[in-house]
């Protein structure tokens, strides 16, 4: 991409679509559109804010008709916890559909040059080999607690290499694993592990309360990647790949939810016990990303798991301050 490029970031108010333009404009690409769809951002300087509701079908496509963007990056997604995706299945399923295929659609009808659509690690069966290699999907049956959400994600993929396939489309799909970092969700009815644990921990110890109850046994493993991190990524392989594979993207390395909240305590400074609600489903017992295609086309991560959490924490505390 050059660095006057007209790039569109699709959902650029969420915590990768605001980490992708933070790494555009620190690299000096000048000509950053992004869609946001209920609040406009404060900092107005360096993006073109366009609001838009991504599943409706003609917003899209007069947005990318009248933008005419040369790269996109679909950001935007309905994502959530294993309570979300249970809660709102149809919601999860539907509204991703319907982002995806309105933007890689009218991105292809109006000549963008490529397109970068982000899937999750989640895509992959519940009992496939650890580490997840690319190669694994669609091998076996999904964890049902974030089958929609899965399912949705699945079908970009393949709209991507349809769209690539038929028309000669170049779309990239990158699998990220679990995300983490600024601007992240902290609603405990919706959010990730990560960003929950930082919120009850920090709520725990300014009430002064003495335990913090955790989902299931605790013992299933994660993997965790920053999501600066992630948009690094995201801009390395928007230069350098122009396959139809998947690639995933994450540290191949692995924590177990007992770990994690050891190590959020420990950041944020709570001094209470940690007890475990096992009424609670414990959803995929391991989730873990081979990242060797990832290294051999020439990115690592750079972020490790505690820096990331001090990082967030620090974001979580400003965040309530303002």
């Amino acid at each position: 991409m050059d660095k006057n490029s007209r790039i569109l970031v699709a959902g650029g108010t969420g915590m990768v679509g605001s980490a992708i333009i933070r790494r555009l404009h620190n690299e000096g690409y000048s000509s950053i559109t992004a869609t946001f769809h209920n609040r406009r951002p404060d900092d107005t300087q360096h993006i073109n804010w366009c609001q838009a509701d991504l599943t409706d079908q003609q917003t899209v496509y007069e947005l990318l008709e009248r933008e005419k963007p040369s790269y996109v990056f679909l950001a935007a997604a309905r994502v959530g916890g294993i309570m979300a995706n249970a809660t709102y299945p149809a919601d999860f399923i539907r509204d991703n559909l319907v982002i995806q295929n309105n933007v890689i659609d009218a991105a292809y009808r109006n000549d963008t040059k490529k397109l970068c659509f982000l899937g999750s690690s989640c895509i992959y069966p519940k009992m496939a080999p650890q580490p997840l290699r690319e190669e694994h999907l669609l091998t076996s049956e999904l964890e049902p607690t974030n089958q929609w959400y899965a399912i949705a994600k699945i079908a970009g993929i393949k709209m991507c290499q349809a769209y690539r396939q038929q028309y000669g489309f170049n779309a990239i799909s990158l699998m990220p694993t679990n995300l983490y970092g600024p601007a992240d969700n902290f609603d405990l009815e919706t959010s990730h592990v990560l960003p929950a644990l930082i919120r009850k921990f920090h709520e725990a110890k300014e009430r002064g309360e003495t335990s913090v109850t955790l989902w299931g046994t605790g013992e299933p493993r994660r993997e965790f990647l920053h999501v600066d991190d992630l948009a690094d990524a995201c801009l390395y392989l928007m230069n350098t790949y122009d396959e139809g594979d998947i690639v995933n993207i994450g540290t191949g390395k692995d924590t177990t939810i007992n770990e994690l909240a050891e190590l959020i305590r420990e950041v944020v400074g709570y001094e209470g016990r940690i007890e475990h609600d096992t009424s609670k489903p414990d959803g995929t017992p391991r989730k873990l990303l081979d990242i060797s295609r990832l290294q051999n086309l020439g990115w690592s991560p750079r972020i490790g798991l505690k820096e990331g959490i001090q990082d967030t924490y620090r974001w979580y505390c400003s965040s309530l301050a303002t």
